[in-house]
């Protein structure tokens, strides 16, 4: 059975963009690094995008977030760097409009993996809510979240989301 490694909105955005910050992009090498390592076993690779479209003005998201952000067709929306280099064309790639992908829990619901593990940002909302639906979908499968990739611009929440991965039982692997 495969493994699955997902990389959650690790988009312009969210690392050099209006909502970026510096430990977002010391993420990009681990995060290729882990992209090569389950591409040479053969495993699947999945990517998650943050995407709003002209209407975001009228979004709920919008009382709490008030900069329109990875508007559909904007730059700002595509993935970061090397990683974005590094996304094949038979990669699965949902887009999203909120926190959690609905898609990808479908998706998991029904493709079966012996592993799991997430990457990308941010750990306290976006990585949290697909870890959250990753279990949901697949209770009795293990389930990673590396901390030297993921990140968020608030350490003391990055910690609390850890914190909270490890209490749905999701593995947290190099924590300091």
């Amino acid at each position: 059975m495969k493994r699955c490694f997902i990389v959650v909105d690790y988009q312009i955005d969210f690392v050099t963009g209006k909502h970026g910050f510096e430990k977002a992009r010391l993420l990009e090498k681990p995060v290729c690094d882990k992209i090569r390592e389950y591409r040479a076993r053969g495993d699947d690779v999945i990517f998650t995008l943050d995407e709003h479209l002209e209407d975001y003005i009228k979004a709920r998201e919008k009382k709490r977030l008030p900069v329109p952000h990875r508007i559909d067709g904007n730059e700002e929306r595509l993935l970061y760097g090397e990683v974005g280099g590094l996304k094949s064309d038979n990669d699965l790639c949902f887009r999203k409009s909120t926190y959690g992908s609905d898609l990808l829990y479908s998706h998991l619901k029904k493709t079966r993996y012996s592993s799991i593990e997430l990457a990308g940002l941010v750990s306290n909302i976006c990585v949290l809510a697909n870890a959250v639906l990753a279990r949901t979908a697949q209770p009795e499968t293990d389930i990673t979240v590396d901390a030297l990739c993921t990140a968020s611009d608030d350490e003391n929440l990055n910690k609390a989301a850890l914190d909270i991965l490890e209490g749905f039982k999701i593995k947290v692997i190099n924590r300091n």
